[in-house]
């Protein structure tokens, strides 16, 4: 019997068990965790994002410089498919106001659920708290489990691991050291959609750490690159910034600091008026009003947003009206680095993709496949994140057919594309029941 062993499972990991069991094949997955999925749950906390409705062209520009290996995957799994195969689990989803897609009930806990029944009718076999130490001398996959260490032989093995984020979820990078011992490259796994740190004042920390800032549009130029605007909020904390817009920077924010040392971020805390505008209602007497008063009067500026204002400007600047004005359109917010990887949401590096070939296989370690954030590619929040990790997991699944039809171990896999919504069998399931959410 052919052995396929996937190990991680996370959202790469379950869409590579499922298009190997689908195809006929047992599947055995491993995860280091008492449960899978936990940072897909994690991650669907605050509204399950999974995909984004954004056209074509522009939505593969969001991998950056990955965007020739990534878009194959997504092509083959796009977010139209995505959609379709969440229907064929019984769930409906919808596109959000900003091109979003969601599950109808916002939660990813439901999605998961029918998904690994589904995994589970198809006689994947899960084998929990088991967690992956890398080969034995003679190749042999080695796991430390509950009742000591084990190893495995497999055909074929997929590595699903994820990135370097959230540690306490799983995603800990600890993969790193065993693959590079055996000489495939591995890019540093670095914070990317995470905060950066600022020198607050303790006065501006205490008083204002926690609060949204908004309305706001950032602006940031990288060295020789044009200048980069994003419209959204950010969020102040006790180290620095975060929030959404902040995340949409982080790849060439953290590039900056890393290659000169600085980066300097500026803050339009007054977006849609003009300076010159803006300054004439500032060069109004102010009569009796304190500063404060006058720039909720004249300017709309108040709380945090005044706030940050005396925190970056001299007083000198605070009392004269055209450079004033000019500051709210144009507020410079030096940072001083990116937060922790373990804070990020997601991580940048990993397994290079020249290390691979068209199917995700490793090519010095035929049998060997990657996927997922293990592989080094980044994108911002918004549902881009979740659309490559299920179209590579997908693919890795493919190319194991692919690879085990070559080496004649099974026909050739289909052309036509996953059946999404197999016909329930009554298979026996895993004993152990610890990965339901």
């Amino acid at each position: 019997m052919t052995q396929i062993c996937i190990i991680g499972g996370g959202p790469a990991g379950l869409m590579a068990a499922e298009t190997l069991a689908t195809a006929g094949l047992t599947v055995d997955l491993f995860d280091a965790m008492p449960t899978v999925g936990r940072k897909f749950l994690m991650a669907g906390k605050g509204g399950m994002n999974i995909t984004h409705a954004e056209a074509r062209e522009p939505f593969l520009a969001r991998y950056g410089g990955r965007t020739p290996q990534l878009t194959p995957m997504i092509d083959a799994f796009d977010p139209a498919a995505i959609r379709h195969w969440m229907a064929g689990l019984g769930i409906e989803s919808f596109i959000g106001s900003s091109g979003r897609i969601f599950p109808k009930e916002m939660k990813a806990a439901p999605l998961l659920r029918a998904w690994l029944q589904r995994l589970r009718r198809a006689g994947v076999r899960f084998h929990l708290r088991h967690r992956w130490l890398g080969w034995t001398e003679d190749d042999a996959l080695r796991f430390a489990t509950p009742t000591g260490e084990q190893t495995l032989r497999a055909d074929a093995t997929i590595l699903a691991l994820g990135g370097g984020s959230w540690a306490r979820l799983g995603s800990d990078g600890r993969w790193v050291a065993p693959l590079t011992a055996r000489g495939i490259a591995v890019a540093p796994l670095l914070p990317t959609n995470c905060g950066f740190d600022v020198e607050w004042s303790t006065h501006f920390r205490e008083r204002f750490a926690g609060m949204p800032v908004k309305p706001l549009v950032l602006s940031f130029t990288p060295p020789a690159a044009p200048s980069l605007r994003r419209q959204g909020e950010l969020v102040i904390t006790h180290h620095g910034v975060e929030g959404g817009a902040i995340y949409a920077l982080s790849a060439p924010l953290r590039e900056a600091l890393a290659q000169h040392g600085s980066a300097t971020l500026l803050l339009d805390l007054a977006p849609g008026r003009e300076p010159s505008a803006l300054a004439s209602a500032l060069a109004k007497p102010r009569g009796k009003r304190s500063l404060a008063g006058h720039l909720r009067r004249c300017a709309g500026i108040e709380g945090v947003q005044a706030g940050l204002l005396r925190e970056r400007l001299a007083p000198e600047v605070l009392a004269d009206p055209l450079r004033l004005a000019s500051a709210i359109k144009a507020l410079p917010l030096p940072l001083k680095a990116p937060r922790p990887l373990d804070e990020a949401i997601s991580s940048a590096g990993g397994v290079l993709f020249e290390e691979l070939d068209a199917q995700l296989m490793v090519r010095s370690r035929p049998g060997l496949f990657c996927a997922g954030e293990m592989l080094d590619w980044e994108a911002p929040t918004g549902g881009y994140l979740l659309t490559a990790v299920l179209a590579s997991g997908r693919a890795a699944g493919q190319g194991v057919l692919t690879w085990l039809a070559r080496m004649g171990h099974l026909s050739p896999p289909p052309d036509a594309p996953l059946d999404r919504n197999p016909a329930p069998t009554n298979g026996a399931g895993p004993t152990d029941h610890g990965d339901r959410p």
